[in-house]
């Protein structure tokens, strides 16, 4: 666990514990999947928030177990490539799209089958005809956004190699992910099981849709990234930071700074510290598009030097 980069180590974590009080919950006479689970859009206990709690519940041990593994297997790789603030979203993003996917999915049901099934149900305090089966659906589980951090890894590292279970043979990521849409798609109009498919292809699809959109539009960095004050980064510096700054670079040049002994000890000043990081943020992300776009194979030995060496400062 200590390996594991932040956001991939919390979500773990935070699933684990989310699974215990839903546990304790039960045993005590209260369902926490009535109140977190994500109910049908048209149901009395439908909330909008219920979005995002969903993705904390499951339904078993067995449930927990393989998206946990399968975020433990792929998250971290993911999240060093796009980083922790991205990965963070697009984890969120791919849940939320999956639980939309099988709300629409839902609205067909209803729509084909639901209709002249109904009963009355208190809503609010107010009698309402609704479909008998509606409070039948709810949608628990982190598989639709697990499903999206898979998708993740075919796309960035598409010729990856795994090693499958079952049959035990070698196979690139990308084949190994389409396949898994594959078998998705098929048991989405053919299976009468209790999975939400229609969530792992919504988890799937937002994340498709979202390395699209990064990969047009890449990161756009900060501006004042590269400005320091005592050694401090700024996000907007004012007049007298300027003001700082330009005696810093012109003004005091060759003399010894108070917390700058690194830069001192090879005559470096803040300016040449300054444009050699920028440098080296640039040559870094140049390494990481590359990755995004042939994957991790695809780089010389001297970038995968390069690339462990400036992932290490």
């Amino acid at each position: 666990m200590q390996s594991l980069p932040p956001i991939t180590r919390n979500l773990l974590v935070a699933n684990v514990v989310c699974f215990l009080l839903q546990w304790l919950a039960e045993a005590m006479g209260t369902d926490l999947v009535a109140l977190f689970g994500l109910h049908f859009v048209l149901a009395p206990d439908f909330a909008l928030w219920q979005l995002v709690s969903y993705m904390f519940l499951h339904g078993s041990l067995t449930h927990l177990f393989f998206n946990m593994f399968s975020l433990w297997m792929f998250g971290g790789l993911i999240e060093r490539t796009l980083g922790p603030r991205r990965f963070l979203a697009y984890f969120f993003l791919c849940g939320v799209g999956a639980g939309l996917c099988q709300e629409v999915w839902q609205f067909g049901e209803y729509f084909m089958k639901g209709l002249g099934h109904y009963d009355m149900v208190n809503a609010g305090g107010l009698l309402m005809t609704t479909p008998a089966f509606l409070n039948l659906w709810t949608t628990i589980g982190a598989s639709g956004a697990c499903y999206g951090v898979l998708l993740a890894f075919g796309m960035l590292y598409p010729d990856q190699r795994i090693m499958l279970l079952l049959p035990p043979i070698p196979m690139k990521a990308k084949y190994f992910v389409a396949g898994y849409a594959a078998i998705e798609l098929f048991s989405a109009y053919t299976s009468n099981d209790n999975v939400a498919h229609f969530a792992h292809l919504g988890g799937m699809l937002f994340g498709w849709l979202l390395l699209r959109y990064w990969r047009r539009r890449p990161q756009r960095q900060n501006p004042w990234q590269n400005w320091t004050i005592d050694g401090r980064p700024l996000r907007k510096p004012t007049l007298k930071d300027r003001m700082a700054q330009w005696w810093k670079r012109f003004g005091s040049q060759g003399k010894t700074q108070p917390g700058n002994a690194h830069r001192t000890a090879t005559r470096e000043t803040d300016y040449e510290y300054n444009m050699r990081k920028k440098q080296e943020e640039e040559r870094m992300d140049e390494i990481l598009d590359k990755i995004r776009q042939s994957g991790y194979d695809s780089l010389t030995t001297e970038e995968k030097r390069e690339l462990f060496r400036l992932s290490h400062k």
